[in-house]
Order: C-alpha cells, then structure tokens, then sequence
C-alpha cells in the first residue's frame, strides 16, 4: 500500500457524523478521555499502540453544555474508510463490470471511483466499517478500565464489548440520513403500487441483511399467488370432493420445492451484484456474553476467556433440553384444554342453534390463537436467557442454538392441534376451521404487536422530545440535536429472526395441510402485501437504524423451509389416504392403502430430491464468473 496511514486527518472540517455512541451518564472524566483517545488515536501519533489497537475515527461531543456530554458522534475520513473497505473486505464493480474484493491500491480500476467522490462507499458501508474497527478497538497493557477497576481488561479483549457488559457504554447506533430515508420512504411505501420494491436502494441504507428479508418477502408473497389463484375454484366448487384435492396436494408439494430452489438462485443473483457473495468469510472472535477464565486461543495465539465445552454439554442436556421438554409438555396440555373448550361450544350450540352460539364455535380457536402467541412470546424470552446462559463462545453457535429451541417449541405449539385435530380426531370440518381461525388470527395479531403498537408508541414519544428540544438553546446545528435525541430513544431492531419466523410458520398453515383449507395461500397472500408496507414502516419511521450486516443467503432458515416442505409431503399424502375416496378404491385391506400412501409418499419425495439436486443454486452465469475469480486468484498466488 502506497499511502501511509499517517495522511489521516483527524480534524476535518467537513466532519460527517454517522454512528451514535451513548455512555453512562455520570461516566468519570478520565474513562472518557481514554476512550476517545483509543478511538481517534494513530500510529503516527500514538506510537505505543499498533493499528489494531486504535480505531483512527473522528470522535465529536454532542452539545455538551446542554446535557448531552454523555453523547457522541462518531465519523471518519474518506482516506480512513477507503482502507477500512479493505480491511472488512467489501466487494465492489469493477471498470470491466467484475466483481473485486476492495483494495486500496487498486481504487482506480474500480467503478465511479474518484478521489473526491465520498459516495463510492454507501452510508451504510461507513457505518458497517465503523463499528466494526469499533468491535476491533482491543486492549494492550491495561488491566482495567481507566476509572473502573472492577471493569477487568486482559491482552486482546474488546473494549466496546467490556464498556457494554460494564453497563458504562449504554448504546452505539447508526444515524440515519434523513434526505435519503426520505427518498427511500417515497419509493418504499410512500404510495400504494403495484410493482416490485427498491431492494438495491434498501441494501443501500439498510444493508444486505434486511434488503434480502424483504427480497424473499415479496418473491414468497409471488410465489404464493398460483397457490392463491388454484385454491379459490377448490375452494368454491369442490369443497367435499376430496379425489379433486389429490391434483392440488401434489401441485403443492411440487410449487414448495420448485419456490425454494429458485430462491436459491435469485439469491446467488442478488448478492452477487451487491457483492456479498464474494465476500470471505472472517475469523469470528468471541460473543461479548461469552466468559470464562483467562485462557490462550490455540488458533490466533491471543489471550481469551476459555469455557470447558463439558460444562456446556451438561448445561445443554441436563438443564436446557428438561426445560425446552417441559414447555413441550405445558403447550399440549393447553392444547387439551382448547379441545375441551370446542367440546363445551359444540354442546352449547346443539342446545341452543341460534346466531349467537353459531359465533360461539369459534370462540375457542380465537382464544387459542392468542394463547399460542403469548406463549411464544414468553417462550422465546426463556430460550434467549438459557441460550445465553448456555455460555456459547461463537455467535454464530449460539444463533443456532437459540433457533434451534424456538423453531421447535413454535412448531409443536402452533400446529400440534392441527395435527391432533387431522390424525387423531379425525375431522375435517374442525380441521379447516381451527386453521383458518388460528391463521388469520395470528396474522391480525402479529401485525399490531409488530408494527401498529409500536408505530402509535414511537408517534407519540416523538411530540414528547420535539416539544423538549426545541425549548433548547445551543450553538450545535438543532436538527441534529433534535435528530439523535429522538433515535436514541427508539426501540432497537433485534435483526429479521422474529420476520423470518413468521414466514416460517405462515409457510407451515399454507404447505402442511393444503388440501384441506386451500384459502389458506389467499389469506397469505393478501396478510404479506400488508407485511411489506408495515415491515418497511417499521424499519424507517419506528426502529433505530440498525448496522449493516454482509449476508450472501437467509443462512439456516433456508435449512427450515426446505424440512417444512418435506414434512408437508407426509402430511398431505396421509390426509389424501384417509379421504372417504380413496379408502373406498382398498374395501376389503388396509395394508393395500397403508402400502400404497407410503409408494406415493416415497415417490413424491424421491421426486422432490431429484428436483433439488437437478435445479443449480447458482445460475451457469454466476458460476463461470466465481471460477474465473478463482483461476485468477490460484494464478495470482504462483507469481508471488
């Protein structure tokens, strides 16, 4: 690299704040001065640390003389972020339209670079880079935090995480850029259309993570749309017909895996483009949760925590594996309790027959919708806590885990009653109306806890500060004031588990019992039109903005969807069996029928594998252009 990192300039007048750091109020002066030190600190200056040492960012208070002294804003020169592209690898176009890992010395051959072009990098790219030279801020000598014994420090550690655990740093966040979210908002859901979304625009602000969860919203909520158009006429002409459902069950099973294959490929597509599929995956350090007694990592050679994984195992199976058995347990026995609830309104309404106790039927299924969603709710609290307790060194481990635990509890939670309902039961009629009440009922639910609540919330603590920091008299730029002042106190964006599991279960009520309930793809489809416009109203008008995070796939719910799709072959294929139709073609032996659901079943599945091996995950395209990228990389490393 030609430049030396001492051309940084940490002084400059045309300072762009972009990241948000909140500490303590009552923080001690001598933490701070050391914390801001580390930040803008650099070699050249501060000879005694190393880059990994120092973040060399530009730190400025926000409006200290008006109670904000425990407010700072965050940026960084366009040299700075030039190199921290680099360092977190960004993949970018090139002039010859390739796509290239981001290096400095190289700037020239990469499209619209210029010198003075600050927009090379995108806003949340900066912010991205920022937090992570931030999380990448380590102690060297020191023991402790300055001002804080009790606050321990070791070679290596992180100082954001141990701020964090401290309670001394409060909160680091993004600040959103108020012009262009403006833009976005007006291209977003700023007018009701017909017409696919802006992805390249939210990846942009948002960052692939999120712009991917919404590209697979909307190329589901399509995707659905067959399944809507076929279950109508079904539905309307042929509802007790069940030999006409067999057509519609296998269509089913065939759309689920054809919509999950594809997905695979718009998605190589996608971020390709945006150039996380490119991206090399980094060396993950230790979870800030995550402790332990001071050990050596055998692999980067640094002192860490280190935690015997035999008390983990004995923490996973002698306490989390009881306790997620336990909730198994409780959800079934509400689930008899909302059977005895249907038999008391069946009775009810053979004794009375009137309009009211016709109503009633549906009383227990909407109650028990609402019980499933509080349960999950409270269930999900109790896996992030014993999750987290289970101490997991990666968060890439404990991501796994804590999915892992809700994916199962939601599962039997949500669709245990159909089950019971379909195999047990078996009937039919309870069946589709306990599916559509559980449906549509934790659709209307989701979307007011999700979105409508938390809007209203936010609308209303936002007259509050106006009100408050407009009666301010500053010599700092108002509206900046009044900008990190009011998203400093809004609610922080966990990440897409909770949207991706709603899709998730949505996909269950649509796939798992298809030719019982066909409507069940309509009110999908009409509930994720609305989801688009809410998910969107939320991420710009309730929540923080949240950082950027690199992702080339949805990660292991694509795992999720493709079990629930094999599930719902099994499902199906018993429902169809049991029809009055079908049993009348085997009279005189149920082995005959047993035998020939399980051919069918077997046939059905081997043709979903076929399926999934013979479609590619990436297109012909695509994979040319990443061997080429390779040839040239293993050619590049003969010549060194």
């Amino acid at each position: 690299m030609a430049e030396s990192w001492s051309f940084l300039d940490t002084l400059e007048s045309n300072f762009r704040p972009l990241v948000v750091i909140e500490l303590a109020k009552g923080t001690k002066e001598e933490t701070i001065e050391w914390f801001t030190k580390r930040i803008v600190d650099k070699k050249a200056n501060g000879g005694e640390y190393s880059m990994i040492f120092c973040a060399q960012l530009l730190v400025k208070p926000l409006a200290a003389e008006n109670g904000y002294e425990n407010i700072y804003l965050v940026g960084a020169s366009h040299l700075r972020l030039l190199l921290g592209a680099e360092a977190v690898g960004l993949v970018k176009e090139c002039n010859d339209n390739s796509m290239r890992t981001f290096t400095y010395s190289s700037r020239k051959t990469f499209k619209d670079f210029a010198d003075d072009n600050h927009n090379f990098l995108t806003m949340a790219e900066c912010q991205y880079i920022i937090k992570h030279e931030l999380e990448n801020l380590r102690a060297k000598d020191e023991k402790m935090i300055p001002g804080y014994p009790q606050a321990k420090l070791y070679p290596g550690k992180s100082i954001v995480r141990r701020l964090l655990t401290s309670g001394i740093l409060v909160q680091i966040f993004p600040l959103h850029d108020r012009e262009e979210l403006k833009k976005l908002r007006h291209s977003w859901y700023g007018r009701v259309k017909v017409g696919y979304q802006p992805l390249d625009e939210i990846r942009c602000y948002f960052g692939e993570t999120i712009a991917l969860y919404f590209g697979f919203l909307e190329y589901f909520t399509f995707a659905l749309v067959p399944m809507a158009v076929i279950g109508i006429p079904y539905y309307v002409f042929a509802w007790e017909d069940y030999d006409k459902y067999v057509m519609f069950a296998t269509f089913n099973l065939l759309w689920s895996t054809v919509i999950l294959e594809v997905w695979k490929r718009i998605c190589a597509i996608v971020t390709y483009r945006w150039g996380t599929l490119l991206m090399k995956r980094q060396f993950e350090e230790p979870r800030p949760g995550f402790h332990g007694v001071l050990g050596i990592n055998p692999v980067t050679g640094r002192e860490e925590p280190v935690y015997s994984s035999i008390k983990r195992q004995i923490r996973i199976y002698l306490v989390s594996v009881p306790f997620v058995c336990l909730c198994l347990y409780f959800s079934l026995y509400v689930m008899m309790i909302y059977f005895d609830l249907e038999q008391w309104a069946l009775d009810y309404h053979e004794e009375n027959e009137s309009n009211f106790s016709s109503l009633m039927l549906f009383v227990p299924s909407i109650i028990y919708a609402v019980v499933i969603e509080i349960m999950n709710r409270i269930y999900r609290y109790a896996a992030e806590f014993l999750t987290s307790w289970e101490n997991h060194r990666l968060e890439s481990s404990y991501q796994n885990h804590l999915i892992l635990k809700v994916l199962v509890f939601n599962f039997l939670n949500c669709f245990a009653s159909l089950f019971y309902i379909a195999f047990v039961l078996f009937d039919m009629k309870l069946l589709r109306q306990s599916l559509a009440t559980l449906l549509i009922t934790s659709q209307i639910l989701n979307q007011f806890a999700e979105s409508l609540l938390p809007y209203w919330l936010q609308k209303r603590h936002n007259k509050r500060m106006k009100k408050h920091t407009s009666s301010l008299k500053t010599d700092t730029d108002l509206s900046l004031v009044e900008q990190v002042n009011l998203e400093k106190e809004m609610g922080t964006y966990f990440g897409t588990f909770d949207d991706y599991l709603e899709l998730f279960l949505q996909f269950g009520y649509v796939s798992l019992f298809s030719c019982v309930y066909p409507l069940a793809a309509v009110f999908a489809v009409l509930n994720n039109i609305t989801e688009i416009y809410s998910d969107a109203l939320k991420m710009c008008r309730v929540y923080k903005r949240p950082f950027a995070e690199p992702t080339a796939n949805i990660g292991v719910w694509q795992l999720a969807f493709e079990t629930m799709s094999v599930i719902s072959v099994v499902t199906n294929c018993i429902l169809i069996g049991m029809s009055p139709q079908v049993n009348a073609l085997f009279p005189d032996s149920k082995t005959d029928l047993l035998l020939t659901v399980a051919l069918v079943e077997h046939l059905l599945l081997a043709i979903k594998f076929i399926m999934a091996f013979v479609i590619p995950d990436k297109p012909r395209d695509i994979q040319i252009k990443l061997a080429k990228l390779e040839f040239e990389s293993l050619e590049a490393l003969k010549q060194q």
